[in-house]
């Protein structure tokens, strides 16, 4: 098959498999597997032709900027919230992992001592690319979060350098132990000079201006491969501890550039990702999976319901943890792709060597990822509302911007039983809010202590409601990738232009909430003139002509603001996003306070003051 059409094959199957794991809501890495085995040792489709060596190769650049991207996710701040977990997953755990897997490898699964340790490192590993998407999904509090987050991109690197010196100790002639140690000094070294320094080094020269913007992304992914295969020239398989440590540097160097960068890398990631989940199992024999047995099935739930429950319980004993966080980190371990790709490459190695059996290696670790993978997304969102460590279910809204009419809004909402927290940097702002029974959070919403303290995973839709046209515009953009831009509304400014060229254009912002004429000002003169915010349900009896007919033209005589829909589900009404109400919805709308309805206006009213 020509070169071009098969890459083109694997890109589709990677993205589109992306796709399908999002809309059936299942892990995207089960997907991924189903299709890479399809395409490759069930059909035969994909036949790369490139020796074992090339494609370890390309695989370890691929993973290597993966962890890159991972390790720049990690923020030193999260360590003050959840230091001493953070220090026992990934200090104690990685060891303890190792031997408990290599243990149950040998004597559960039959391989034999050499193969087993090294299985036992490969399986210290959880990754990034498993963990960050089902965190996403199932909501998990900060603190919860970044443990998981933590010991899923540390433990990646550590895992893999554990295999490569328990690899070298068993397949170098002379191997003993001090070589071993020699192996994780010089990889240490690496890391610390081409990640550490290379990485400051980076940073400090982006900060002075010596790239341009357009340059800055595509010149870190060079660097980063650079320093990739610079260590494994030091020490074999170092580049992924390196590569790590440098996202680590270079995401907490608060570079101007540090969000575009990410997002490069983070869409850069997904193509990897897709890509290498249909390359590395595709390269499975119908053999290798026949080799499969009981035992082997014995091994899988030893790891889930053994392995992983007693390193966590021994690495966290005395730590000053929550007994719920002990009990989800117990069980949530899935592996990805650094497992897959390392497994990959010490396979056919061991092999080799002369150890036979590591012909088992890849078609276990490829059932134990499709194995966790599966069990752990489908069970991490349940466990952890079951140990009270996930957000309430997504329906609510963060109002940034207290006064008089924001808190009658947070009012009016909270009687129509819709979470909502109003934010600012002004404690006498927010003083008479909170005496209401508001959450409300002191600060500044775009500081990194509002990143790590705000409670808002429940939340569904931003209100930036303060006086400040073009402050409202920067945090609308700030929160948009986190709430959804469709998600992201600001109060109209009080003049606008009359010419269309001098406004800040819809990507400069987030939607205009509500209609015209709903600025800040005008919306707190209503106020003052006794205007209240209500609402009332439609029925079959009385619809929403009837309301327009009872309050006079939208707009003028009263303004929508909202609805509810029969489930309860909160929408913020914008003249940028229409949408039809129906029977069951309630609408919530600021009108005079003189404004009456009588009993046969409507069915079951649902009307609130604020």
């Amino acid at each position: 098959m020509h070169a071009a059409t098969l890459m083109l094959i694997i890109l589709s199957a990677g993205l589109v498999s992306q796709w399908i794991a999002w809309r059936i809501h299942l892990p995207a890495i089960v997907v991924l597997i189903t299709a890479g085995l399809v395409l490759g040792p069930v059909s035969g489709i994909i036949e790369l032709g490139l020796s074992q060596a090339e494609l370890t190769e390309l695989i370890g650049m691929g993973v290597a900027i993966i962890l890159f991207e991972g390790g720049m996710d990690l923020k030193l701040g999260e360590i003050r919230r959840v230091g001493h977990g953070v220090g026992r997953l990934t200090i104690l755990g990685p060891p303890l992992a190792w031997i408990f897997g290599a243990l149950a490898a040998h004597f559960v699964a039959g391989l034999s001592w050499p193969v087993a340790w090294v299985l036992g490192a490969i399986l210290v590993v959880t990754g990034p690319t498993v963990i960050l998407p089902l965190l996403r999904q199932a909501r998990l509090n900060g603190k919860s979060a970044s443990l998981l987050k933590w010991e899923g991109i540390v433990n990646d690197p550590m895992g893999v350098l554990l295999a490569v010196l328990t690899f070298q100790y068993f397949t170098l002639a002379g191997s003993d132990w001090s070589q071993v140690l020699t192996g994780l000094g010089a990889a240490i070294a690496a890391a610390a000079l081409l990640g550490g320094v290379g990485g400051w080094l980076t940073g400090w020269f982006y900060r002075r201006g010596g790239v341009p913007p357009h340059l800055k992304p595509p010149l870190l992914m060079l660097l980063v491969l650079a320093a990739y295969w610079a260590s494994n020239l030091i020490q074999h398989e170092a580049g992924l501890l390196t590569v790590t440590v440098m996202g680590l540097v270079i995401g907490n160097m608060k570079l101007v550039e540090r969000e575009p960068l990410r997002h490069f890398k983070e869409n850069l990631t997904i193509v990897l990702v897709s890509v290498l989940f249909i390359v590395i199992p595709s390269q499975l024999r119908i053999d290798q999976l026949e080799l499969l047995n009981w035992r082997v099935m014995a091994f899988v739930l030893a790891i889930l319901l053994l392995v992983r429950p007693l390193s966590i319980l021994l690495a966290t004993l005395g730590a000053p943890m929550r007994g719920e966080d002990k009990l989800l980190l117990a069980w949530i371990a899935p592996r990805g792709i650094v497992a897959a790709a390392t497994a990959g490459i010490f396979g056919p190695a061991l092999i080799a060597a002369g150890y036979q059996d590591a012909e088992l290696l890849l078609p276990i670790v490829f059932l134990i990822i499709f194995v966790t993978v599966l069990a752990h997304g489908l069970t991490l969102g349940p466990l952890a509302r079951k140990l009270s460590l996930a957000a309430k279910e997504e329906n609510g809204l963060l109002i940034v911007g207290a006064s008089p009419w924001t808190q009658a809004l947070a009012k009016a909402l909270k009687d129509l039983e819709v979470d909502v927290v109003v934010t600012d940097g002004s404690y006498q702002r927010l003083k008479p809010i909170r005496m209401d029974g508001i959450k409300v959070y002191h600060g500044e919403i775009l500081s990194e202590h509002a990143e790590h303290e705000l409670d808002d995973e429940h939340l569904s839709f931003l209100l930036c409601a303060t006086d400040n046209h073009y402050y409202n515009a920067l945090v609308c953009k700030a929160q948009g990738a986190q709430f959804g831009h469709h998600r992201t509304f600001q109060l109209r400014p009080h003049e606008e232009s009359g010419q269309e060229q001098k406004r800040l254009t819809l990507q400069q912002r987030g939607y205009f909430a509500f209609e015209p004429p709903t600025d800040f000002y005008t919306l707190q003169q209503r106020l003052n003139d006794g205007w209240t915010i209500q609402s009332t349900r439609l029925s079959e009896d009385f619809n929403l002509d009837q309301l327009e007919s009872r309050l006079g033209e939208s707009g003028i005589d009263w303004l929508l603001l909202g609805s509810l829909s029969p489930q309860g589900k909160l929408r913020i009404c914008s003249s940028e996003q229409p949408f039809k109400f129906s029977t069951g919805w309630t609408l919530i709308y600021f009108c005079p306070g003189d404004t009456t309805m009588t009993q046969t206006d409507r069915t079951k009213p649902t009307d609130t003051a604020a």
